[in-house]
């Protein structure tokens, strides 16, 4: 398509690298206002006197003129073409410099549907031993926590940070605060206070905090277990702890200060301390807090309010007929949005409690049963997980498969298989990503969205 001429004054020279380009300020808007290109704007987005550059009109910007170029299209058309003779490596470090590596991840992926992931690629470890937990990273990297290691990626997978290790301690459970700080949860070493829970910065892994119990006016030791954050409205984190003494429960603390400013004790007959899961409910304002099997005998599922110190729903198979149902609830995961706890059992079937009604029975569905029926490796299997995503979709981690879940049903649409590494032991969606973990191999992979076609 032929278009008119833009007015002299949108328009602008580029000299990088001893080559010339011409564009237009609507194109370099495109990139935002943090971009390397924002300064050259106004605060009305119109361009600045072109004197102010050297050499006549023309900025000169000493980069490599061919990634440049790569730029410059993703900012014209939002398409990302990369030529075989660009590194992709290089050309993310050059877009980085200019600001627009947002972009580009954009154009890479395309907008995150579990039916629609790709495998993309495997990465091995260099920790020995198997894998604790996965967490995508807000950017698209991820960590990966190995016996007391935790190694972090950047969102290309082909740089690992430095390692952290909470001094030198079993970590239980690792979780973004923020793209560039995680928190790590280790085991108690009795007589020495080490373990516990910290906050780690991932690019350089320094430690920025160590968070203390407070009880009794006294600092307890602790072993810091399934972690949770809230962001709105005080940005806290949370944490399942269980000390010598009575501190068995549900730690608090503050993201910026690192300060504890809560404690939700463990009452008798019921489990906090043990939780496998965590996860902050913003439109409840309340905690979910769940301890499964095998790591009690039994099950309990809570919603705590901190506000009232109050265990405003809950659930246990206590006292539940002998089922093998129900009393083998392997994960549980809140879905705000339907008003429901979903769980999962060693048969990848799911079922549903309502949030409206405390202590209601489990509505199972044994959709999955029929295709998982005797299909169990050789090995010992590793045990469901589940993970929502933002769009409202389900997944269900069984054996060496991940299973996608959808619709007000829940109806499962598609899988996810690999065949090497054996069980996965964990995974995790983030970044436009979804990571992963095996437990025979020290692998994890990688499955992506394509982008979508151009029409």
């Amino acid at each position: 398509m032929i278009v008119a001429a833009p007015a002299a004054k949108d328009r602008v020279k580029f000299n990088v690298g001893g080559r010339i380009f011409e564009t237009t300020s609507t194109t370099l808007a495109n990139a935002g206002r943090d971009s390397f290109f924002g300064p050259l704007f106004d605060e009305n987005w119109d361009l600045k006197d072109s004197s102010q550059s050297a050499g006549g009109g023309e900025f000169f910007i000493d980069r490599n003129p061919d990634c440049f170029a790569v730029v410059l299209d993703l900012l014209r058309t939002g398409d990302l073409n990369i030529p075989p003779n660009i590194p992709e490596r290089l050309l993310y470090r050059e877009a980085s410099f200019y600001g627009v590596l947002d972009h580009v991840r954009s154009a890479k992926w395309g907008p995150f549907d579990g039916n629609r992931l790709r495998y993309s690629k495997s990465i091995s470890g260099t920790a020995p031993g198997d894998g604790t937990a996965i967490r995508a990273a807000p950017d698209g990297g991820c960590a990966v926590a190995h016996g007391s290691i935790v190694h972090v990626y950047d969102w290309m997978l082909s740089e690992e940070h430095p390692p952290l290790t909470l001094d030198h301690q079993r970590v239980n459970d690792v979780i973004w605060v923020d793209p560039e700080n995680l928190a790590v949860s280790a085991c108690e070493r009795l007589g020495r206070g080490d373990g516990g829970l910290g906050m780690f910065n991932k690019t350089s892994g320094q430690l920025r905090f160590k968070f203390q119990v407070t009880h009794d006016n006294q600092v307890k030791s602790f072993t810091a277990g399934a972690l949770a954050t809230a962001q709105n409205p005080n940005h806290r984190i949370f944490s399942s702890c269980k000390g010598r003494s009575n501190e068995y429960g549900i730690g608090v603390w503050d993201q910026f200060t690192g300060k504890q400013v809560d404690f939700f004790y463990e009452s008798p007959g019921w489990s906090l301390g043990d939780a496998d899961r965590l996860q902050w409910l913003e439109e409840r304002n309340c905690l979910l807090v769940a301890t499964l099997f095998p790591r009690k005998d039994n099950c309990y599922i809570s919603l705590l309010d901190f506000r009232t110190k109050d265990m405003v729903w809950s659930w246990s198979d206590v006292g539940a007929p002998m089922t093998v149902d129900e009393r083998r609830v392997r994960d549980g995961i809140a879905m705000e949005g339907n008003n429901a706890i979903c769980v999962v059992n060693e048969y990848e079937d799911l079922g549903f409690m309502d949030l409206r009604m405390n202590g209601g029975a489990i509505r199972w569905s044994s959709r999955s049963r029929l295709i998982m029926k005797g299909r169990m490796p050789d090995d010992e299997p590793c045990y469901p997980k589940l993970a929502l995503h933002d769009g409202g979709q389900l997944f269900s981690s069984m054996n060496d498969c991940i299973s996608v879940f959808c619709g007000p049903d829940m109806v499962m649409t598609s899988r996810l298989r690999r065949g090497y590494g054996g069980s996965i032991c964990d995974f995790s969606i983030g970044g436009d990503r979804l990571f992963a973990l095996h437990s025979e191999e020290n692998v994890f992979d990688v499955w992506e969205c394509p982008p979508p076609p151009v029409i």
